[in-house]
């Protein structure tokens, strides 16, 4: 971490610093919330969680080296000092902001339904052909999880890809407050969290807060192909960079997918053309690229370092994962699901030459239209070979799709050898609770 002090700390947040008053200008090393991490001179956050409670932890942080803790109560003889605040969640808010503040750097902040990870990774891939980049680490995206993130910056980090996740209104104008994005990127406006958001205009309502935290002479980059995106005209008083496979400023064409072998693309930008290998499967990989090419150029890059980014991308944890069996080929997009990212998903599954198998799952917080939805997905399944639906809400997937129902994975589980045969490519995909990749590891059995 860059030199930042308790002092620093405690007048961020507007805590009351409680112990040894020789300690309060003592750098930290690291923040930490699980008390298992804990550094010499580490900051442990205390927070009250729905079965575990930190604040029973903070003596052995302590112990194991936290030289402070940030707390909701009072301790009694406490060994170290410690920061005593009203709401230890807001409080991280607090401190993560100053933090950021001691950073003169590009900072890209990345949003959307469907495609924020992948188009993160792609971004600071390409970033890093010139700088010494920082990005997210698996799902640190949300209110406590981008804090810890910054956190994560220190004096060698040149610029920084931050993954913003939310599921409800205001979420995003927090998170965007941390990390006052000198870059902002909107992938895709979906149907996702609608429980909350009631439709896509309020998708895009949510998302878009982030623009008043864009800093002072920032830029927007948007997908140009995505209707909700492309009516943006302006952000604090200039236009956004589009991107889009067929619309924006960044474009592709000769469009190439060859599944295993990856995704060859002319990408058009600035009178130029320029040729690239993406090395994942998903004809919409073509659009991070973009978004990622429109990125590096805002950021000084040349061309050969863009290209040199894109052809290094590696694909994380289970989003179109290729596992080839030998017998078989699974795709593994078990992460998360909803409407919107499941069909780019089967027209994914779809690249591939033999039997198309898609097992689809629940995909959950889609609201009152959930069964709708569900039945919607499953008729735009119906181009596979055969479609296997799994869960409550899927039994309308499996209409929508005539294909085959199960009320539970376990169920699935006991006839996948039965379903599938050698030589077929099998997508999984449901949300993250559906917890499907306990199928995967079935398959690679078979």
């Amino acid at each position: 971490m860059k030199h930042f002090t308790l002092k620093q700390i405690a007048e961020a947040c507007g805590g009351t610093y409680v112990g040894d008053k020789n300690l309060i200008n003592t750098p930290i090393s690291s923040v930490e919330r699980d008390s298992r991490n804990i550094k010499k001179n580490s900051l442990f956050l205390a927070i009250k969680g729905a079965r575990v409670d930190g604040h029973d932890f903070i003596e052995k942080c302590f112990s194991d080296g936290a030289v402070c803790a940030i707390c909701e109560k009072a301790l009694e003889k406490a060994s170290k000092p410690y920061i005593l605040v009203d709401d230890t969640l807001n409080a991280v808010k607090k401190i993560a902001k100053a933090y950021r503040m001691l950073f003169d750097i590009p900072i890209v902040g990345i949003s959307g339904s469907v495609g924020k990870t992948s188009t993160k990774e792609m971004i600071a891939s390409v970033l890093s052909q010139k700088y010494n980049v920082h990005k997210t680490a698996g799902n640190l995206n949300n209110e406590l999880g981008v804090p810890l993130t910054l956190f994560g910056m220190d004096d060698k980090t040149e610029a920084a890809v931050v993954e913003m996740g939310i599921s409800d209104f205001g979420e995003m104008s927090r998170i965007s407050e941390m990390v006052q994005p000198t870059v902002e990127v909107i992938t895709v406006i979906g149907d996702c969290h609608l429980e909350n958001l009631g439709d896509r205009d309020g998708v895009f309502r949510a998302k878009t807060e982030m623009f008043k935290n864009l800093r002072k002479g920032g830029v927007v980059i948007l997908n140009g192909d995505d209707d909700k995106l492309s009516q943006v005209k302006e952000v604090d008083g200039n236009a956004p960079i589009f991107y889009g496979i067929n619309n924006g400023s960044y474009k592709a064409e000769n469009i190439e997918n060859n599944g295993v072998l990856g995704v060859n693309a002319d990408l058009l930008f600035g009178g130029k053309r320029l040729g690239v290998t993406i090395p994942a499967i998903g004809t919409y990989m073509v659009s991070n690229a973009l978004a990622a090419a429109a990125v590096g150029t805002s950021l000084g890059l040349s061309d050969e370092e863009i290209k040199a980014g894109i052809s290094a991308y590696k694909t994380v944890g289970s989003r179109a994962n290729l596992i080839d069996t030998g017998k078989i080929k699974i795709i593994d997009d078990c992460y998360n699901a909803n409407p919107t990212s499941t069909k780019a998903s089967i027209d994914t599954l779809l690249n591939f030459d033999g039997r198309r198998v898609a097992i689809l799952g629940d995909m959950k917080e889609l609201g009152e239209n959930e069964l709708s939805l569900h039945f919607e997905v499953g008729e735009y399944a119906k181009k596979c070979d055969e479609v296997i639906a799994i869960g409550p809400l899927s039994k309308e997937l499996a209409q929508g799709a005539d294909g085959k129902y199960f009320e539970t994975k376990e169920d699935a589980i006991k006839k996948l050898s039965e379903l599938i045969t050698d030589g077929d490519v099998v997508l999984v995909k449901a949300s993250h609770s559906m917890e499907f990749e306990k199928i995967v590891e079935e398959l690679k059995k078979l």
